[in-house]
C-alpha cells in the first residue's frame, strides 16, 4: 500500500472517474482487476491500458470472475477487487459472491452501471444493482458523482476486511466513470483492527481448573486469517489438547502433520455429539466452528462439556451455543498472553500435559498404520476407490503444494492423508455453492505470486465454470485440475438411500442424479480451451501424473474415474 500527497485542486489536471478509480487502486496497492467487460465497463477498461502496476484477469463468465478474486484473496490475504458488467453480470455471480459472504472473504464488488442520465427510460442492461447485490455483501451502494469516488473506495477496502470480514459493492454509472474531476486522492488509513482480548486471567484460570487430557479444541479458519497457528500449536502442546478442525471448513488451519492434529469434526449434529462427548470442555478458537449440514435431533454438544470461545467476530460468541466465558480478541495476539499465564498456572503438571503428547503420537502412528492397511485393501479392487485416490493425489501433491478442494467425494478422504507443517496452503469450499473451485484455483495461483496450486473438482462441480480453464491458460498459470468423476450425484443419492421411506432408496432409482447418455469428455472441454488433458485409469499411476502435471509449471488437467 503507498501513501501519495495530498495535491491542491488546482495543481490537479481534470481526469476521469475511471482515471480517478485506478488512482484509488494503485493508491491500496492493487495488483488484480478481476473481470469481464462491458458496455458500462469501457471507460474503466480504457483507463487500466497504461496502468504499469494493475493488471486485468479476464474471466469468461462472472461466477468464474467472482472465484477468482474469492481465491486471490483467501492466498494474498488481500483484498480482491471485481470489475463485473451491469445486472446480468452481477446475476451471473452471485452464487460465488454469496459463497464470498460464508466465507468472508475480503472483497470489493464493482458493476458497471447504466448512464444515469437515462436511467428514466429504462435503457437496456438498467437495473437495481444495490438491491440485487444487498443479500450477498455487508453492503451496497451506488456512486453519484466521481467527487464521491476516493471516500466510497477508501471505505470498502477499510469495511471489507473489518470483522465481520466479507464483500462491499459499489454500483458504478457510465456517466460518473466518464465526469472530468480534480477532486486529489487522499492518503490511506491504517486501522489496526487485531485488539487483545480482555479477561484472559479469568479464560486461563478456568483452562488450567480443567483436568489433563478432559480439553478439547476447535481450531477455525481465523487462525489462518491472523497467522496463528504457531501460538495454538504452543498451546495444544500446553494443555494436552486435540485439536479439531471446524466441521465445513475454508482452511486446515493446523498443522496436519502435528501428533495433536484429529481431523476436522462432522457436519452433523449427533455426529459432533459423539466426537465431543468425552471432554469436558471446548476451547473455540474463531467462529462457526459447529457447522452441520443434515438435520438430526439434539444439541451438537453435551451439557456436562463448558465451551470457552476467542474470535475476533464478537457477532458468532455464544450464538448458537451457551458459553462459560467467551471473548473478543485477535487470536494470534491474545494467544500469546493467554500462553503465558497457563505457562505459570500449569508448571506443576508439565511432565502429566508432556506425557499427553507421546501418547498422542503413538495414536496418530496408530490411525496412520490402520489407514494405510484400509486403502491397500481397496487397492486391488476393481475400479479407483476415492479412497485410493485421496491417497495418490495426496502423495502426488505433497506437503507444500496449494490445494483449492471442491470434490466432495473425496474431500474428507484427502484431508485425512495430508501431512504437512504449513498452514493456509489448503482451500475448501465454505460456502457450499458450487462452481467456486476450479476459479479460485486460478486466483490462488495469482495470490501466492503464480505458485503451482492443484484443484480437485468432482465432476459435477466441474460444469459450473469450466471458463476458468481458458483464463489458467490465458494467463499460463500453473494450475492442475483434477476432475474426480464418478458420473453422478454421488451425495445426493447417498442421502436419498439413507432415507427409507424414500421410493429412490427403496427402487434404486433416481432423476436427474446420472451423468450419462451422453458422458461429458472433460478431456475435450480442457483441450478445446487450451489445456492439456489426460486421464489416468489406473490408481498406482494418479500420483506421478499430478507430479508431472505440477512440475510442467503450465495449466493441465488430469480426469481420474472413480468408484460410486
Amino acid at each position: 500500500m503507498t501513501n501519495k500527497p495530498i495535491s491542491r485542486l488546482n495543481q490537479i489536471e481534470p481526469r476521469s472517474g475511471g482515471k480517478l478509480l485506478l488512482e484509488l487502486l494503485e493508491s491500496e496497492g492493487v495488483e488484480y482487476v478481476f473481470g469481464n467487460p462491458g458496455t458500462t465497463e469501457l471507460p474503466f477498461i480504457d483507463a487500466l491500458i497504461d496502468s504499469p502496476t494493475v493488471k486485468y484477469i479476464w474471466g469468461l463468465q462472472e461466477a468464474s470472475v467472482v472465484a477468482m478474486a474469492d481465491g486471490y484473496a483467501q492466498a494474498s490475504g488481500r483484498p480482491g477487487f471485481i470489475n463485473l458488467h451491469t445486472a446480468g453480470g452481477l446475476g451471473h455471480g452471485l452464487g460465488n459472491l454469496l459463497n464470498a459472504s460464508v466465507a468472508g472473504t475480503p472483497l470489493v464488488v464493482t458493476a458497471g452501471q447504466q448512464d444515469s442520465r437515462h436511467s428514466i427510460t429504462d435503457p437496456l442492461l438498467f437495473g437495481n444493482l444495490v438491491q440485487i447485490a444487498a443479500p450477498a455483501v455487508k453492503w451496497a451502494q451506488e456512486v453519484n458523482s466521481a467527487a464521491q469516488l476516493p471516500i466510497l473506495i477508501r471505505r470498502a477496502f477499510e469495511d471489507c476486511s473489518a470483522a465481520q470480514s466479507g464483500p462491499v459493492f459499489l454500483s458504478l454509472p457510465m456517466d460518473v466513470m466518464e465526469e472530468m474531476t480534480t477532486i486529489p486522492v487522499p492518503p490511506c488509513s491504517h486501522v489496526d483492527r487485531r485488539p487483545v482480548a480482555g479477561s484472559l486471567d479469568l479464560l486461563a484460570d478456568e483452562l488450567a481448573a480443567i483436568a489433563p487430557g478432559r480439553i478439547m479444541i476447535v481450531a477455525g479458519d481465523e487462525i489462518s486469517n491472523h497467522g496463528a497457528a504457531p501460538e495454538v500449536v504452543a498451546l495444544a502442546e500446553m494443555l494436552g489438547a486435540s485439536v479439531f478442525g471446524s466441521s465445513w471448513p475454508a482452511h486446515l488451519p493446523y498443522p496436519t502433520s502435528h501428533p495433536m492434529w484429529a481431523g476436522n469434526l462432522p457436519t452433523k449434529a449427533t455426529e459432533i455429539h459423539e466426537a465431543v462427548k468425552d471432554f469436558d470442555c471446548i476451547f473455540a478458537l474463531g467462529g462457526k466452528s459447529f457447522i452441520t449440514i443434515l438435520y438430526s435431533e439434539g444439541s451438537a454438544l453435551p451439557e456436562h462439556c463448558e465451551l470457552f470461545q476467542l474470535s475476533v467476530d464478537g457477532s458468532d460468541l455464544g450464538r448458537s451455543y451457551p458459553t462459560k466465558l467467551s471473548v473478543v480478541g485477535d487470536i494470534q495476539k491474545s494467544l500469546r498472553i493467554l500462553n503465558k499465564l497457563l505457562m505459570e498456572r500449569l508448571a506443576d503438571k508439565a511432565d502429566i500435559y508432556a506425557a499427553l503428547l507421546v501418547k498422542a503420537e503413538l495414536k496418530q502412528k496408530e490411525q496412520n498404520e490402520e489407514l494405510s492397511q484400509e486403502t491397500a485393501n481397496l487397492f486391488s479392487l476393481e475400479g479407483i476407490h476415492p479412497l485410493v485416490a485421496a491417497q495418490e493425489m495426496a502423495r502426488g501433491i505433497g506437503p507444500d503444494t496449494a490445494i483449492v478442494d471442491e470434490a466432495i467425494v473425496t474431500a474428507v478422504h484427502l484431508r485425512k492423508f495430508l501431512n504437512s507443517n504449513t498452514t493456509r496452503r489448503y482451500s475448501f469450499l465454505r460456502g457450499g455453492a458450487l462452481g467456486w473451485g476450479m476459479p479460485a484455483a486460478v486466483g490462488y495461483s495469482l495470490g501466492l505470486g503464480r505458485e503451482p496450486v492443484v484443484c480437485t473438482v468432482g465432476d459435477g462441480a466441474a460444469l459450473y465454470s469450466p471458463q476458468a480453464l481458458w483464463t489458467a491458460a490465458y494467463e499460463k498459470l500453473p494450475v492442475t485440475f483434477v476432475v474426480l468423476n464418478n458420473r453422478e450425484y454421488n451425495i445426493l443419492k447417498n442421502f436419498m438411500r439413507a432415507q427409507p421411506h424414500f421410493t429412490a432408496a427403496k427402487e434404486n432409482k433416481f432423476i436427474a442424479m446420472d451423468i450419462v447418455n451422453p458422458t461429458i469428455d472433460y478431456l475435450a472441454m480442457a483441450q478445446s480451451m487450451g489445456v492439456p488433458a489426460i486421464r489416468v485409469d489406473c490408481a498406482s499411476d494418479i500420483a506421478e501424473a499430478i507430479k508431472a502435471g505440477i512440475a510442467s509449471g503450465m495449466p493441465n488437467l488430469i480426469e481420474i474415474p472413480v468408484t460410486s
